[in-house]
């Protein structure tokens, strides 16, 4: 999962102050600054929230929405519920970057493409925990995408878990999906049966819940099975609903109730995981599992293991953030395939073309299908399920040539706004066109343009399997379904954290294929889909992180230009 991070609401309060001082980016008031947030070294990066005038000397110089009024800042016409869209609107009106205060904290959005990419420069920027990630600490602590960079857990759990993600292991991991995927069209036929429209997101939601708990932890929610959503669903909505109204008051103290329950959804996020691991603990062991790994692997080089603690904390992350933004991504993209019926027909003609009969196609055989590829990273671009990612500079640095900012200032980069920067998506950024990804298009692009998945060292580790999963799954509904939209639906965004489409129907029609309905050629209304689009037909997903990927792995990302 790819950093989620507040969208321009306030958070509760936390150990503030710049990595220097107000005045010389490297006054004596460093080190107590550092001491105050926490860090662990001199030269470690302070923790916590700094408000964007500690760290951006010029501050002045960045725009911020009209009519800003005193203690409530920039509160005027804006939405606690929608906080990603209202940013969005803001970078339409203010441009590339901008700032938004809320309370008596001030904020700095980029999108800008050329901003972006030198935020991306992995040798003066390091991932900032945003507001929206820390207020998931009570929940996972020091995990894969919570950690501080000055955290040593992180690092340990990543060395650990990287080859979980080897295209090895996502062969392995392949069959147990089909498996899922089945239930899914099991139970999608029998409400076509029954005349009713299906609930895509939630659908979805059991689906991607379903596939990390079998493949990474050999464990069964039994969630199509269930009329209401499993209690980890529950709890898990909960969780992310929580830290995201933290972003929206003062002080916590205001939403007491709501702490109390979160309080409790916590508490059976980590009974259930602990169960979980009792159960593979008496079993002996596993399948050689993700969990497996969490609970076997020393480190390869230090020897060292995950402690218990963090054992539970890397399992909550995973079926965490290991489903809700897939199920995210796939919604938007049945959304987009459902109102598109031509588009719709030149995928399901790549199916068929590269499929043909074969009942449960194999793992190579997901790779090969280059333009359901591109409907997921167009799906992807328009709407991240993971919107924001904060990044923080460390070393006073001046942002592409223009913006000065001390050591340990931060912006979030809001990643639906560089997916629509005109300047490299056109003049038309808003329009859904899967074929911005075909290989021509990706290779004129510049570095840092597309950042579904985050960037550098933190990015998602999990991408290959998302994307993995997500082909497959788009590729089996296609060959099995037409897809009738809702016509009176217009799409609305729920923000919890992640981004999903709200009150998504749609209604199914069964395919029927004669035996003489051979592989159908990709060539539907004149669009010629057999090209080669930089796939290497073998590999769906990109690398584990920023130019790499895990040992086994394909050499190269054979998707993404470089540094995306």
């Amino acid at each position: 999962m790819a950093e989620t991070g507040t969208t321009g609401t306030a958070g509760p309060a936390r150990a503030e102050g710049p990595a220097g001082s107000t005045g010389s980016p490297r006054s004596a008031a460093a080190p107590q600054q550092a001491e105050a947030t926490g860090a662990t070294t001199a030269h470690a990066l302070p923790k916590g929230f700094r408000s964007a005038e500690y760290g951006w000397p010029e501050l002045a110089r960045i725009p911020h929405p009209p009519h800003r009024i005193p203690l409530l800042g920039d509160l005027l016409g804006a939405s606690r519920r929608t906080p990603l869209q209202d940013s969005l609107r803001y970078a339409t009106e203010l441009g590339p970057i901008f700032r938004r205060k809320v309370f008596n904290r001030e904020f700095v959005f980029v999108g800008g493409a050329a901003l972006a990419a030198d935020m991306a420069d992995e040798t003066r920027f390091a991932k900032h925990v945003g507001l929206g990630i820390a207020n998931l600490r009570p929940v996972v602590g020091d995990a894969l995408f919570t950690a501080y960079n000055h955290e040593p857990n992180w690092q340990l759990a990543h060395d650990v878990l990287a080859p979980g993600f080897s295209r090895e292991a996502m062969a392995a991991y392949h069959p147990m999906m089909l498996d899922v995927a089945a239930r899914l069209t099991r139970h999608w036929d029998a409400e076509l049966a029954a005349g009713r429209a299906v609930d895509v997101p939630g659908d979805m939601t059991k689906l991607t819940l379903e596939t990390i708990a079998r493949t990474g932890f050999g464990h069964d929610f039994g969630s199509f099975e269930r009329a209401q959503p499993h209690p980890f669903v529950t709890a898990m909505v909960g969780t992310l609903t929580y830290a995201q109204r933290l972003n929206t008051v003062p002080s916590p103290a205001l939403v007491w109730r709501a702490a109390r329950r979160n309080e409790a959804d916590i508490a059976f996020l980590n009974r259930t995981v602990d169960d979980l691991v009792r159960a593979r603990r008496s079993a002996g062991g596993g399948q050689g599992d993700l969990l497996d790994r969490m609970l076997d692997t020393a480190h390869p080089s230090t020897g060292e293991r995950l402690s218990a603690l963090n054992v539970r904390r890397q399992v909550v992350t995973f079926l965490v953030a290991g489903h809700e933004t897939t199920s995210g991504a796939l919604s938007f993209a049945l959304h987009y395939l459902s109102l598109d019926p031509r588009l719709a027909a030149r995928a399901r003609a790549e199916v068929d073309r590269v499929w043909g009969d074969t009942a449960m196609p194999g793992y190579e055989q997901v790779a090969k299908l280059r333009l359901v590829r591109r409907v997921l990273d167009e799906a992807l671009r328009l709407w991240p399920t993971a919107p924001a990612f904060a990044r923080e500079a460390t070393a006073d640095t001046v942002l592409a040539g223009e913006h000065p900012m001390r050591r340990g200032g931060w912006a979030l980069v809001l990643t639906p706004m560089l997916h629509r920067d005109p300047e490299v998506w056109g003049p038309h950024p808003e329009r859904f066109d899967p074929d911005r990804f075909d290989a021509q298009a990706v290779r004129a692009r510049a570095p840092h343009t597309y950042k579904p998945f985050g960037t550098g060292a933190r990015a998602c580790i999990g991408r290959q399997f998302a994307l993995h999963e997500a082909v497959l799954v788009l590729g089996l509904l296609l060959r099995r379904y037409e897809l009738r939209p809702d016509p009176s639906y217009r799409l609305r965004v729920t923000e919890r954290l992640t981004l999903m489409p709200e009150g998504l129907r749609m209604r199914l029609e069964r395919r029927t294929r004669t035996s003489s309905d051979g592989p159908v050629d990709g060539r539907v209304g004149g669009h010629d889909d057999g090209h080669d689009d930089g796939h290497d037909g073998g590999h769906v997903g990109g690398p584990v992180g920023e130019g790499c990927e895990a040992p086994g792995s394909a050499p190269r990302c054979p998707v993404r230009g470089a540094g995306d």
